[in-house]
């Protein structure tokens, strides 16, 4: 069971407003699969009082209650707000799935748009939707020069999200060799950081991302990364992207190779299913790692819902060709640590 290991300040905090009508396309604008930004944006890092202790304020969620809360804890000096859904029936030791936003979403977007709820209230685990950090874009540092406000603000975004997991662990027994790392764009490639620079999760499932920064010691971890072909916001053969971050990435294949190698894996094996290309490379101990190509795709997250006054040509919309969520959560399921 996972035990706290950081003091937390656990209280409610305002229900963000969600505004319609979609933004522009960009890593830190709306990067395809981001879903509409919110009506206000995350706070800047500010100083803050030192924590209450643990059981004040709002209680965080506890096993055999159901629903969806916001929380907030202390992490660096600062104050971050995440969102819990925690489904009714939970095993004894729950798996845990943490969902990251992309550039400018926030952690109420992620959870409407791409179904994690849903499929965490039919599979029984719970799923944590931390908030990135920024006045006008949240994005998340991951090192690399990515991305916005928190990369110019050296935000320990990797520390935010190990106290996040283990503020929730504090009050629902997690399965510590079930807890995962999803996320689309600027939060896909904060997944890959967590990986490089923690050993917590026994999988990672980034979508329309790459990876950046230094990647020098990772733990063996399980991954399985969706990317569209038609992707330009970070393009699959790697080079500058467009948008305002302007991404330039290593090609994704040269970074699922590096994966493949810390994990010790066999040589992959394909198979074609209409425009979805599937690669997987067995490895140690039960792990894998899994590319998941969309010929026709562009940057999103395939399954999630079609995003109103965006055209459809050239991959602006999410693709219907593959459930994202579903297909992430499978692999997940599949592979627990060792």
């Amino acid at each position: 069971m996972l035990r706290s290991r950081v003091l937390i300040a656990l209280g409610a905090v305002a229900a963000l407003a969600l505004l319609g009508g979609a933004a522009a396309a960009g890593l830190l604008g709306h990067p395809g699969g981001a879903g509409p930004r919110t009506g206000s944006a995350s706070p800047s890092p500010s100083p803050v009082a030192p924590a209450a202790p643990s059981g004040t304020g709002t209680p965080a969620p506890v096993p055999g209650a159901s629903g969806s809360e916001e929380f907030t804890l202390v992490s660096g000096g600062i104050a971050r707000t995440y969102r819990v859904h925690t489904p009714a029936g939970l095993p004894p030791e729950a798996p845990l799935v943490v969902m990251l936003h992309g550039g400018g979403g926030s952690a109420a977007v992620a959870e409407q748009y791409y179904g994690w709820d849903q499929e965490a209230d039919r599979e029984k685990f719970v799923v944590a939707y931390p908030d990135g950090l920024g006045p006008v874009e949240p994005a998340w540092n991951t090192g690399g020069g990515c991305c916005g406000y928190p990369a110019r603000n050296d935000i320990d975004d990797v520390r935010f999200i190990q106290d996040m997991v283990a503020a929730i662990g504090s009050r629902i027994p997690l399965d510590d060799r079930r807890i995962y790392a999803a996320g689309i764009s600027n939060g896909g490639i904060m997944a890959y950081t967590l990986a490089c620079r923690t050993d917590l999760f026994a999988a990672i499932g980034p979508d329309s991302a790459t990876m950046l920064g230094t990647c020098e010691t990772p733990a063996p971890t399980s991954v399985i990364h969706i990317h569209g072909l038609q992707d330009t916001t970070i393009p699959f053969d790697g080079g500058t992207g467009t948008g305002p971050a302007a991404i330039d990435g290593p090609p994704v294949p040269a970074v699922i190779d590096q994966w493949r190698a810390v994990d010790r894996c066999a040589p992959a094996t394909s198979t074609t299913a209409g425009v979805v290309t599937t690669a997987v490379g067995t490895c140690a101990e039960g792990r894998a790692v899994e590319l998941v190509t969309i010929a026709d795709g562009g940057h999103g997250w395939p399954g999630s819902p079609v995003k109103a006054g965006r055209s459809t040509a050239g991959g602006n919309q999410p693709s219907e060709a593959l459930d994202a969520t579903g297909t992430i959560w499978r692999f997940f399921a599949a592979h627990p640590k060792p």
